[in-house]
């Protein structure tokens, strides 16, 4: 079976740090590019970054970069996002989900997790 397990969420006060997982089993981990998003209350599904199959490389969107650092670890077929200087804005469940490429589309990403929770207090 294809499973993306995230965790690692919790409650943190604004500028403080977590760091999340996500461990795959059920299918050749490093094939795939593996993409981290989010979704608030009443709002959709973003995507926050993304780390390519190919050659490592990572994307983030532009209201995370620079705080943000997503990484693959091979041997454990896990990713992290680490997070750091967080903000209320960045509450969210966070899922993580895999696909050919970090190019594809949100609906070409599958295998969703269940998400974990992302709590920023101010």
């Amino acid at each position: 079976e294809v499973q993306l397990v995230e965790s690692g969420g919790g409650l943190v006060q604004a500028g403080g740090s977590l760091r999340l997982s996500c461990a795959g089993s059920g299918f050749t981990f490093d094939d795939y590019a593996i993409g981290w998003f989010r979704q608030a209350p009443g709002k959709e599904r973003d995507g926050v970054s993304c780390i390519s199959s190919t050659d490592g490389s990572t994307r983030y969107a532009d209201s995370v970069k620079g705080r943000f650092t997503m990484a693959r670890d091979t041997a454990k077929n896990t990713v992290y996002l680490q997070m750091h200087s967080l903000k209320p804005e960045d509450t969210a469940v966070y899922y993580c989900a895999h696909s050919w490429g970090c190019d594809a589309a949100l609906d070409e990403f599958g295998s969703w997790g269940q998400g974990t929770q992302v709590t920023v207090s101010s």
